[in-house]
């Protein structure tokens, strides 16, 4: 049995993409994309407004960070999450590999809405799921290249491989967060 790995690798993500992921993102308000569960959350401040060690963007809106990161993590907003899969995750990744314009978090003009996050990760995922259907087993086997660090030597795959485990476990905080929003106590 001969196996498509390209197949398997697009298919892990794509599958929990349309079946579960992006409907469970429907009708995410600003509150929500905002909203902190605990006091000192990371999220997207207003210009000047943020605590963190780094604000990073280049627009109205910065996102916090510090490197290296505090023990224990700040609880992150949605905002925050989503963010960080427009530039960590997929933006760069998409500017290595597939075409885009390179991005990174201190230049990167982070959404102020729910909504415009979404229309950005819908055309982010939309070209890293094609760029990944795209690449033959040669192109799976080739080494990343010098633009993903860690990387660097590792077979695309393995990016591919880590880009899913990204995505699955960032949107399933996003979910998450969804869930304690609607539940939360209120009055």
């Amino acid at each position: 049995m001969t196996l498509d790995w390209n197949t398997l690798l697009a298919d892990q993500l794509d599958w929990h993409w349309r079946h579960q992921l992006r409907d469970r993102l429907a009708g995410l308000t600003d509150d929500e994309y905002f909203w902190e569960p605990v006091p000192d959350c990371w999220t997207l401040h207003p210009r000047g407004t943020g605590t963190a060690a780094i604000q990073g963007g280049s627009g109205d809106l910065t996102i916090d960070f510090e490197y290296p990161e505090p023990v224990p993590a700040p609880v992150t907003t949605i905002a925050w999450r989503l963010g960080h899969i427009l530039v960590g995750v997929l933006g760069a990744r998409n500017a290595s590999h597939f075409g885009a314009e390179p991005v990174d978090y201190m230049s990167y003009d982070y959404p102020g809405t729910a909504a415009g996050a979404l229309d950005r990760l819908d055309a982010a995922y939309a070209q890293w799921i094609a760029g990944v259907r795209g690449l033959d087993e040669a192109a799976l086997a080739r080494p990343c290249g010098s633009a993903e660090g860690e990387f660097e030597k590792e077979p695309m795959a393995t990016l591919v491989l880590h880009i899913n485990r990204e995505m699955l476990h960032h949107t399933a905080e996003i979910a998450l967060l969804r869930d304690l929003y609607a539940h939360r106590a209120t009055g």
